[in-house]
């Protein structure tokens, strides 16, 4: 089935994304609606709006044109979802730790690629563990911040910030939009000012690219490469 613009319910699936949030945000848990999500797909990918079972297209592409990159050392995925990124990346010879707040997707992962080299590990974004701090020579983001409330998102966009390694790279994409623009509804996207946070807090901008991706209508998204100097 075909997601439509944002993150809708599928045909088989009663509620988007937004009103699980909406629902979990009102009983004072605004990250619980992850879980909720992936336990009610009862294994069925479909009714997981961002789960395509393939990598990141707009990841894929980036890579085509940075052969040297991301090559080797310790790697993280934020917000693995159902392990696809993860899996990509480690084919490339990285030692990859992927991560998602719902323990339900964690198990899915393990089941889908049981002879899997990856470290998936059930953590949140918000808090991740102190261990990781300084840790990866290469991060990628592509879908969390972009469901998280301002508050959330910064508190995330610190942790991420904090586990990249001196030297290593940050690599996150994210639907774009202008300030004066709508915020939309979630999928929520990000805008260039929120994107330089990673700068205010110590890290380095090294690629910028503006564009239009290939979905069906295209989106608008963001890329940012960081680096963290010495």
């Amino acid at each position: 089935m075909e997601v439509q613009v944002g993150w809708m319910a599928k045909v088989d699936n009663p509620k988007t994304p937004y009103e699980l949030m909406t629902e979990f945000t009102k009983r004072g848990d605004p990250k619980g609606w992850f879980e909720e999500l992936y336990k009610s797909a009862s294994g069925e990918a479909t009714h997981i709006p961002w789960a395509d079972l393939s990598a990141n297209a707009n990841l894929v592409w980036w890579l085509g044109g940075h052969s040297e990159s991301a090559r080797s050392g310790k790697a993280l995925v934020v917000g693995c979802g159902l392990g696809d990124d993860a899996e990509l990346l480690a084919s490339r010879g990285l030692q990859v730790t992927a991560f998602d707040i719902s323990p339900t997707a964690i198990e899915w992962c393990r089941g889908r690629f049981s002879a899997s080299k990856v470290d998936y590990r059930v953590a949140d974004a918000c808090a991740m563990p102190s261990g990781w701090m300084g840790m990866f020579d290469f991060i990628f983001e592509a879908n969390t911040l972009q469901a998280l409330p301002p508050v959330l998102r910064i508190q995330a966009l610190v942790q991420i910030s904090q586990s990249l390694r001196v030297n290593g790279q940050l690599l996150v994409i994210a639907r774009a939009r202008e300030p004066e623009e709508p915020e939309g509804t979630l999928p929520w996207p990000l805008t260039r000012g929120e994107f330089s946070e990673f700068e205010r807090h110590g890290l380095k901008l090294v690629e910028w690219k503006d564009f239009m991706d290939d979905e069906v209508p295209p989106v608008r998204r963001f890329l940012g490469l960081y680096s963290r100097p010495a």
